[in-house]
């Protein structure tokens, strides 16, 4: 296997690879004792783009997946293209509409990397940006978390994140992070307008230079015994809300 691949996993993931297009597509792999129906879809969107199908034993296909949890199909692909930050701010820059991006600070469960990326995509986020090091990659696992969505969103990861934020804040950007022990709560907290919302990691949170450099802090309120949620889960309620600002705003300016 070439070190640029990846073996994606999982209806969702595979099929969201065969419609998005972004990345090299080699061999859709199907177990033999696999008869799903909703296997059959695939098989078809591998034909159409003349990517090869190879019906293999149940036992290579969950070796070649990694795991049991490949619901009988998997897909040999090049690496899931990432964009640099300067082309992520200069194309979003052109659209029509205020930008809104998700930093991760420090995520280093993929599950999580994959939920967050979910939300972002159906949130309508223009692009998410995670470090080089310290932070959960792109991989296979990520995707499968993910849902395929992995596949669909802007990706973009920096070598330095307090850099990147300075270098948004420059392009106009209002950097928001999420803070437990902000004085102002998420629901007082403006999010309709240029946003960079930076969440925490999962043990550590946000690293205190990132926390500094950020224009605002904010919180979500909370009550019971527990006091805090996790990544994905915060990143969520802090996504939607901007959503729903943003919708309320667009929809009294026409």
């Amino acid at each position: 296997m070439k070190r640029s691949s990846d073996i994606l996993y999982g209806i969702h993931p595979v099929r969201e690879a065969l419609r998005a297009g972004r990345r090299r597509l080699r061999t859709l792999y199907l177990g033999e004792r696999y008869a799903d129906r909703r296997l059959a879809p695939l098989k078809a969107l591998a034909a159409a783009h003349g990517i090869p199908v190879k019906t293999i034993p149940a036992a290579d296909l969950r070796k070649l997946a990694g795991t049991d949890m490949h619901q009988g199909v998997c897909l040999e692909a090049g690496a899931l293209p990432l964009m640099e930050i300067t082309a992520l701010i200069s194309r979003i820059g052109k659209e029509d509409k205020a930008p809104f991006l998700l930093l991760l600070d420090g995520v280093v469960d993929p599950n999580n990397l994959g939920a967050l990326v979910r939300t972002a995509l159906c949130a309508g986020v223009d692009g998410v940006v995670i470090p080089r090091d310290r932070s959960a990659a792109p991989t296979p696992a990520a995707d499968r978390a993910s849902a395929g969505a992995m596949e669909h969103i802007r990706l973009t990861r920096v070598t330095n994140m307090v850099t990147t934020i300075q270098q948004l804040k420059t392009r106009g950007l209002w950097v928001v992070c999420a803070d437990r022990h902000a004085s102002q709560t998420l629901f007082a907290t403006d999010l309709t307008g240029p946003l960079g919302l930076v969440i925490g990691g999962e043990e550590k949170g946000l690293r205190p230079l990132v926390k500094k450099t950020c224009d605002q802090l904010t919180a979500i309120p909370q009550s019971g015994a527990v006091d805090s949620l996790n990544a994905s889960a915060a990143g969520a309620v802090l996504m939607y809300e901007a959503l729903r600002q943003r919708s309320r705003k667009e929809r009294s300016t026409q």
